[in-house]
């Protein structure tokens, strides 16, 4: 059977839903795409995943920018219990210290972006990601994944698409009297939901400066603002999801919220990353992640508490694996989602509480206890009652005996 995509044709769009957040690229987009594209309809969609205000007077803004549409749906619910939690539960981290907040907020705008399109009639999706990011990837592989008939609109790869600049995207949007707040003084590239924030751009880019923390924080305080008194939460789990903090019980994005709240006054969840993009070329962040932070320390805590040792290094190797696909944009892959399966399984024990230390940028897990621990503590201490300490000699020697065989025959040198 030959693959047919959409994207083959030169037809144009008759109506094109573009994912919208109000920002820079997206508010010039909207004209751009009237101009490209003569008699087209447009619908701007936004997602509310825990911008904080960044949402206000949307409907107005698309409006004014060029929508004849504006869709809003609040997904923070759905965010947080969907696409945080799973990815909190496989404990995945991309490069040692990214915590995906960007890439797993992707996916659920590209899939209500298809949905956006089937309710309003639309033939075509587009977005505001550049043909140098990451971005790019993870919406159009959903797209692809939900909804291969639907026509891709990606101006950024538009040979006619001049404004392949942030500078000439100002330019453009002053001439067309576009709304916007950036300017070239001040030109972050900055994208926020429930999870994090992330900031590019400017003396980020260079990897020998130092951020500007004082410009540059949003969702937490520089290091030397933070208390100098340290603060202890208590954290609730049940299979691997977080529950209740300090003992009361949150909506799942409340909980994420209230987090990055106790998070940021602390300092905690700041990185500064050079990282691997999928296309190719390193790039550097900082991202701030104050709540997820937190919830990954103590996620941790529980499952070196109730896991049995070979499941949790093997799952180990597999939150490396699933960190990538959730990088790549390949979220609904279907090796993420049998991953899913295992992660989820191994979790069914992740159940407890776990007390995290705050104190200068710093989340350290303090204490932890569970009813499926699996430590027990006369095995842990130093006393041998009841340990029959002649078995570790064979257990050794078996153990050893492919090395000592080796040295038996090679006779290495010491």
């Amino acid at each position: 059977m030959a693959l047919k995509s959409s994207n083959a044709s030169t037809a144009a769009p008759k109506k094109i839903v573009l994912a919208y957040s109000g920002g820079l690229d997206t508010s010039v987009i909207l004209p751009w795409l009237r101009d490209r594209y003569p008699g087209v309809k447009l619908v701007a969609f936004a997602a509310e995943l825990g911008q904080g205000d960044e949402l206000a007077g949307i409907k107005k803004k698309a409006l004014a920018s060029g929508a004849d549409e504006v869709v809003v749906k609040d997904l923070r619910k759905e965010f947080a219990e969907e696409y945080c939690f799973p990815l909190l539960r496989a404990h995945a981290i991309y490069e040692t210290d990214y915590l995906l907040g960007t890439s797993i907020a992707r996916p659920i705008i590209a899939k209500h972006q298809v949905l956006v399109a089937h309710e309003t009639g639309a033939d075509a999706v587009s977005h505001g990601a550049t043909g140098k990011g990451n971005d790019q990837v993870r919406f159009e592989l959903t797209y692809m994944a939900l909804d291969p008939k639907l026509k891709i609109i990606a101006p950024w790869k538009d040979p006619s698409f001049e404004l392949t600049s942030r500078e000439a995207a100002i330019d453009y949007a002053k001439q067309h009297k576009v709304p916007i707040e950036q300017s070239k003084k001040k030109i972050y590239s900055r994208d926020r939901n429930l999870w994090h924030i992330s900031h590019e751009g400017a003396e980020i880019e260079d990897p020998a400066q130092e951020p500007n923390w004082k410009n540059c924080l949003v969702m937490s305080v520089p290091v030397e603002r933070a208390p100098a008194k340290p603060q202890n939460v208590e954290i609730t789990f049940d299979q691997g999801v977080p529950t209740k903090i300090d003992g009361k019980k949150y909506a799942p994005h409340m909980l994420i919220a209230k987090l990055n709240e106790v998070g940021g006054k602390h300092a905690v969840g700041q990185t500064v990353l050079t990282e691997n993009r999928l296309v190719g070329m390193k790039s550097r962040g900082v991202y701030e992640t104050p709540g997820g932070t937190i919830l990954y320390e103590a996620h941790k805590a529980l499952e070196q508490l109730c896991l049995e040792r070979d499941t949790y290094h093997y799952k180990q190797q597999v939150a490396l694996r699933y960190a990538e696909l959730a990088y790549y944009g390949q979220w609904f892959h279907p090796l993420r989602e049998a991953m899913q399966a295992f992660v989820d399984e191994t979790n069914k024990v992740v159940s407890g509480k776990v007390t995290v230390k705050l104190y200068k940028g710093r989340a350290l897990a303090i204490g932890a206890t569970s009813p499926k621990s699996l430590y027990d503590l006369d095995l842990a201490s130093f006393a041998m009652d009841g340990y029959d300490v002649t078995a570790a000699r064979g257990f050794i020697d078996l153990f050893g005996l492919p090395m000592t065989v080796r040295g038996m025959k090679h006779k290495p040198k010491v």
